[in-house]
């Protein structure tokens, strides 16, 4: 296979977020809804849910409506004393990058504070030539096109150059839409007309490279 640049998503897919990292950020971003907005503790998960769901981040929903400063925000709903204890790593992951071919990039909807400190736990900062956080997309998460055009732009390539390697259909669709090879992390059974290649997880990548071709 011809050498690509690589974009990878961070949560769920270079790690598990879902055990330990996402419970603990949910319940972080409904306790500073309930605080900065006032509302009990169901109102606040029930509004953090529909911000997520509508605008792919609770952040936007915040901007949008309650003129919330994104970096406040981002640093309040972040804060993990024991990330170390909640990060679960793959030890083989690190071979795995190496094996492909070409230039490699982490594209987040996550703050870079977080992002950093996740890849140097999970033992592979090293291998990224670029971390492309939410604060780098101007606060406009995938899968708005925004970041995806930013992150091109900046790097001078094209998107037919990139494989994008997500769990999010929906980031997957945008990628697909601008004209990038996608992969999908998934464990499913169903496939979707906007994925090219589907994988359990990323270990299972260098066994797919044929297929993205």
């Amino acid at each position: 296979m011809k050498a690509r640049v690589w974009i990878f998503d961070l949560d769920n897919t270079l790690h598990n977020a879902t055990p330990h990292i996402f419970p603990h950020i949910n319940r972080s971003m409904t306790a500073y809804l309930q605080q900065h907005l006032q509302l009990d503790e169901v109102a606040a998960n029930t509004l953090r849910i529909d911000y997520w769901q509508r605008y792919g981040a609770t952040l936007t929903g915040m901007m949008r409506h309650h003129g919330t400063d994104p970096d406040h925000f981002l640093q309040q709903t972040h804060q993990f004393p024991e990330l170390d204890k909640m990060v679960l790593r793959e030890p083989r992951l690190s071979h795995v990058l190496k094996a492909l071919p070409g230039k490699k990039i982490v594209f987040s909807n996550a703050p870079q504070h977080y992002a950093y400190a996740v890849l140097k736990l999970l033992r592979i900062d090293g291998l990224f030539d670029d971390v492309m956080a939410i604060e780098h997309a101007g606060f406009r998460p995938k899968p708005d096109s925004f970041g995806f055009l930013r992150l091109l732009r900046k790097h001078k390539v094209k998107a037919a150059q990139c494989v994008m390697v997500e769990d999010s259909l929906d980031n997957l669709r945008t990628a697909k839409k601008l004209g990038m090879r996608t992969v999908w992390v998934n464990a499913g059974q169903q496939n979707e007309a906007c994925v090219d290649v589907k994988v359990r997880d990323v270990m299972q990548l260098p066994k797919m490279l044929n297929h993205l071709n």
